[in-house]
């Protein structure tokens, strides 16, 4: 054998090689791993069969990327619209962030609850403008504005 047939062997072991070790530090999504492959100089075409094989082999899954980014970003205190645009970004489709948010069996109103609390302590914000304040840090934070609201006006005791 030359060591030209090997060449495509060894150019696939590299992808995979690389793409499992960035899997090994944290889920990815395809979309993630195939820029940060390609930014690392590999072939397009061929990054994408390695990414295929690693799908087949279930090493690469949007759904459980998905589905740890949600835990990890409710955990922090975001909200589902700032998840759900994260996810976006990330290259995870829409109908897989939509039921991947469904599924997350979580109470958002808790969830902002917990992180106006975090932030702000258990005082309430009788000025409008730290009501305003505050309104501004939970809508950044990605909560919808209807239970922002609903938040702010039982916790300047309206």
């Amino acid at each position: 054998m030359t060591p030209r047939a090997t060449e495509p062997g060894q150019a696939a072991a590299a992808v995979e090689l690389a793409a499992v070790r960035l899997l090994a530090v944290r889920e990815h999504s395809r979309h993630e791993l195939r820029r940060k492959l390609s930014d690392r100089g590999h072939d397009s075409g061929l990054t994408d069969e390695v990414l295929d094989a690693l799908v087949r082999r279930r090493l690469l899954s949007d759904e459980r990327f998905a589905a740890q980014y949600l835990a990890q970003r409710m955990r922090k205190g975001f909200g589902p619209l700032r998840i759900r645009a994260e996810l976006a970004a990330r290259g995870v489709a829409e109908q897989l962030i939509a039921a991947t948010l469904e599924t997350a069996c979580c109470d958002w109103e808790d969830r902002l609850a917990e992180a106006a609390s975090r932030r702000f302590g258990e005082r309430p914000a009788r000025d409008p403008r730290e009501l305003a304040r505050r309104g501004r840090f939970l809508e950044q934070r990605g909560f919808p504005i209807s239970l922002i609201r609903r938040h702010l006006d039982r916790s300047s005791g309206s």
